[in-house]
Parts: C-alpha cells; sequence; structure tokens
C-alpha cells in the first residue's frame, strides 16, 4: 500500500524568491558573453595550426574561402584527410597590420618573408594573377610532355603556347584559353601535394659554383647551390611557388630533417619514338611529332641572339647525344667576356644541374649547334642563347627519350 505524505509544501520566504531571481540573472548573462566570444573566435588558433605542421590561412568565414582562392587537398601517408592548404590570391587579402612605406602611386611590395595577416598570406615576389585552374592545367599539360614552363599558377605566354599546342592536337579551337571544352578534356584534377625529409645526403650534394670560367672549371661537378634550387628543378615549380608552400621553411638556415611541401606532377610517359622535330624561332617553342605528325611533345626553347646564328629554313640533324654531358669553354665563343679574352685557352667543366648545358646535351650535324638544358630554367624562352636551343632540364631530359641519330629538326621561322 503506498504510503502519501502528509506534509504540506511551505510557500517561498521574500528573500528566497529574490535570490533565486539573482541567480538567473546572472546565469544569463554569463550565457550571453560566452555565445558573443564563441562568434569573436576563430576556428582553429594560429598556434595550433603551427602545432599540427599545416600551412592553415585564417580567414573570416574558414568553410568558404575569398573567390580564386586555391584550397588543395592534403592526406598523410595512410590516405587520411589532413588541414587543406589555402592560398589565398593577394587582391582578396586584408592589409597587413603595419603595412611598409611605399611612395605614393606605386604597389605595396611583398615583404622578404611571408606575413601572415587576417585575411592569409603575402608570399613573396608573388603575382595576383594566380589562379588555381591554370596552375591545375599546367600539371596537367606537363603529364602529357606539353610544357608552360616551370609550374607557377599564372598565366603568361609559355602557358598559352603550352594551351594552343594541346587544343591543336584535340582538334579544339586553338585560342590559348583555358576554355571549358579544353578544361574538360584535359581531365582537370585537384592540386596534390606531397612532403619530402631532407635528408643529410640531400645537403652533402649542394656545392657553391664558381663566379668565374675558370673557378668553375675547378669544381668536381656542377651541382645544385641551394635546396630551394633543387626542390624547384625536381618538382619542375618556380621557386618563388615553393617558397609560397613553405612560409614555414627558412631557406638560409637549412638543416637535415627539415620537411618541405612540394607539388606532385605527373612525368610524361614516352610511348613512342619522334619522327622528326620543328623548332619555332618566332615562338620560341620546340615540338617532336610522330611519323604521323601527332604531337608528342612542346617545350619553351630559347634561340639565338645574333640573327646570323639562327638557321631558319634549315634542316639540320641529331648527330650526338650526351646525358650528363661535361662542356668545353671555348673563349672564341664569348668574345664579350673579358675573362674569356684574358684567358686565351679552352677549359672543361664537369656535368651537373647548374653545368652550362645543363643536364642533356644534343648535338646537331652544324658545327657548334645543339639542344640542350640550362641551369637557368625560369629564363628559358625569355632570354637568348650564343645559338644553340636551350631548354629546361627536365624537359631536356625528357626529349632526350624521344630523340635518335639522325632525326630531323626542321627550324622554321
Amino acid at each position: 500500500m503506498p504510503v502519501h505524505s502528509t506534509r504540506r509544501k511551505r510557500p517561498l520566504q521574500g528573500g528566497a524568491v529574490v535570490l533565486r531571481a539573482l541567480v538567473l540573472v546572472g546565469a544569463a548573462a554569463l550565457a550571453w558573453v560566452w555565445w558573443e566570444a564563441g562568434k569573436s573566435s576563430p576556428t582553429k588558433s594560429s598556434s595550433a595550426a603551427s602545432a599540427s605542421g599545416q600551412i592553415v590561412i585564417a580567414t573570416n568565414s574558414p568553410a568558404k574561402p575569398p573567390p580564386g582562392s586555391l584550397v588543395i587537398p592534403v592526406m598523410d601517408k595512410s590516405g587520411r584527410a589532413l588541414e587543406p592548404v589555402v592560398l589565398v590570391p593577394v587582391e582578396k587579402r586584408a592589409a597587413p597590420e603595419t603595412p611598409p612605406a611605399v611612395a605614393a602611386g606605386t604597389n605595396v611590395p611583398a615583404p622578404a618573408s611571408p606575413a601572415r595577416v587576417s585575411g592569409g598570406l603575402f608570399f613573396p615576389g608573388y603575382s595576383t594573377a594566380f589562379d588555381e585552374r591554370i596552375l591545375q592545367a599546367q600539371i596537367a599539360l606537363a603529364g602529357l610532355g606539353i610544357s608552360s614552363g616551370p609550374l607557377d599558377g599564372l598565366k603568361g605566354g609559355q602557358t598559352r603556347a603550352a594551351l594552343r599546342a594541346f587544343q591543336k592536337r584535340e582538334a579544339l579551337p586553338a585560342t590559348g584559353e583555358l576554355d571549358e571544352a579544353t578544361g574538360t578534356r584535359l581531365a582537370l584534377m585537384p592540386v596534390a601535394l606531397t612532403n619530402a625529409m631532407v635528408s643529410a645526403t640531400d645537403l652533402a650534394r649542394l656545392l657553391p659554383l664558381g663566379r668565374t670560367w675558370l673557378a668553375k672549371s675547378q669544381q668536381e661537378r656542377m651541382d645544385y647551390e641551394t635546396p630551394l634550387e633543387m626542390f624547384s628543378e625536381q618538382t619542375r615549380t618556380n621557386p618563388k611557388l615553393v617558397q609560397a608552400l613553405n612560409p614555414q621553411v627558412d631557406w638560409s638556415r637549412f638543416v637535415a630533417g627539415t620537411t618541405v611541401r612540394l607539388l606532385e606532377v605527373p612525368v610524361p610517359v614516352v610511348e613512342k619514338k619522334a619522327a622528326f622535330l620543328r623548332i619555332f624561332i618566332g615562338d620560341r617553342a620546340l615540338q617532336a611529332f610522330d611519323e604521323n605528325t601527332n604531337l608528342l611533345a612542346h617545350f619553351p626553347c630559347s634561340i639565338a641572339s645574333r640573327v646570323e646564328k639562327r638557321p631558319v629554313g634549315e634542316v639540320l640533324r641529331i648527330a650526338v647525344v650526351a646525358p650528363n654531358p661535361n662542356y668545353t669553354f671555348d673563349p672564341d665563343v664569348f668574345p664579350e667576356s673579358a675573362e674569356a679574352r684574358e684567358l686565351g685557352r679552352k677549359l672543361i667543366l664537369q656535368p651537373g644541374p647548374n653545368n652550362p648545358v645543363g643536364t642533356v646535351w644534343i648535338g646537331l650535324d652544324k658545327p657548334g649547334y645543339g639542344i640542350h638544358g640550362t641551369p637557368v630554367p625560369e629564363q628559358v624562352g625569355r632570354t637568348e642563347s650564343h645559338g644553340c636551343f636551350r631548354l629546361a632540364n627536365w624537359n631536356a631530359e625528357h626529349l632526350l627519350k624521344l630523340v635518335s641519330l639522325g632525326l630531323p629538326v626542321i627550324v622554321e621561322p
């Protein structure tokens, strides 16, 4: 049988009522303060981002970066998704808290090192023209053997030329623009990154380059000078973009064990040998074709600075191929050099990526002429040579796989 209490509840006294009301008011005030703080606090603190090892660029709306931003998915070795990398175009970033002083009417220069601001990072010397889809297209083209020069995400002349070459190959309107049809045919994919741990062996191969021809001839090899140069060339990337992807790295104080984030770029597959090459003097480009005139490769190319050294209209042939060549310095080829005039003798420079002819020499049957690499890939197509046809080292290495002795090389205006 249930037992019911017969004790009646006592009514609250006046003081207790007032006390309870004060407690409720205090709780409401605390809740309001917490809500306001939550609205203004960032999703992730910069210290937490730094500790995670990821490049996290804070924006006012982390879930939706500013238009034109490059959001790069990142995965660990097991395939687990990590915090993505976000590159924010310069024009979409907030001004730095302490902007550098500049003269009236000039653009604000990028700082010497990346500066974290509320809208993202300022990349040293990087252009406002950076475009995610352009970088995707450059990488896709590189995988097909169609080079736009060092990868940089900028739509310059070499990128337009590469797009035109691809469009002609695919029977698309050769506009040089990344239109919808071209992007679809390229099957653009998100930019992939990879992490590289720098070993003591990597650093041991670096070697400062002599500043005179005589000093260079006395070196045991013509290797990379700096880690930035090495990583840029190995990933076919503009050094400025490598720096932008690694704002935490002090490139002047590089030590073994440093981890760097790099673009992952596909290596073009060689399925057949070329039947002939065409060099376009006006377009500063070299192209390889098969026996059915299908395009196999396209590379930016530097040409002779002196018109009389441009063999326009000639059909040359490949006479010799040499990977990792040494280089014979002939003073007669450099009459503008005071050192060359004083030396009066030939010198031999050892192989390496900083050799004057880079990592490949493809000699032609015209004395003194050849196709070769270069220690300065960023200048290919923008500067002129002493008579040879100069390519980026990675493009010269790819071309070496396509050519054979006796291959015709047609030089066109």
